[in-house]
């Protein structure tokens, strides 16, 4: 016997719904630190002379680097992070998977502005019975408003 769906008005109505942007401030440590934890000696990641021979304007930060843990500058009463609040119908909850969409590097002295919307909400039947699957994507965008990287999460709750 199938039970009704899971998803509630709340949650369709949270579809889209855009957060107030969290502002940080890229530096250049912060994504050296981040390259020696991962192992990864590219000059590009250290050496800001190097950087600029190439035609950056500073050091850029690796793939995987996660701008949102860099100092904030700007953070909403509701930081981005946050997003559309609503209940989930149940307690166990997983990691789906995340997807990055890189647009252009992140430099050293970028000043990012940080959204998150929910995405999509569904609802598949597994043998346990419902599972509630949630796409979440973050945008990051430069000072001049250029999209330079897209995350998207699914959470699966069940």
């Amino acid at each position: 016997m199938t039970q009704g769906s899971v998803i509630t008005d709340e949650m369709k109505k949270a579809i889209g719904v855009e957060s107030e942007p969290t502002i940080v401030l890229i530096e250049k440590e912060p994504i050296r630190r981040f390259a020696a934890a991962i192992g990864d000696n590219n000059p590009l990641y250290r050496d800001e002379e190097y950087a600029k021979k190439l035609g950056y304007r500073s050091i850029i930060a690796p793939p995987g680097y996660q701008p949102q843990y860099s100092f904030p500058i700007k953070v909403p009463q509701m930081r981005a992070e946050a997003g559309p609040r609503f209940r989930l119908p149940f307690t166990r909850n997983l990691n789906g998977g995340d997807e990055y969409e890189f647009f252009q590097p992140i430099q050293a002295g970028d000043v990012l502005s940080i959204t998150r919307r929910l995405g999509d909400v569904y609802e598949r039947d597994g043998r346990m019975g419902k599972m509630l699957f949630t796409i979440n994507e973050t945008v990051f965008r430069n000072q001049k408003g250029e999209i330079v990287l897209i995350m998207r999460g699914t959470g699966i709750s069940y």
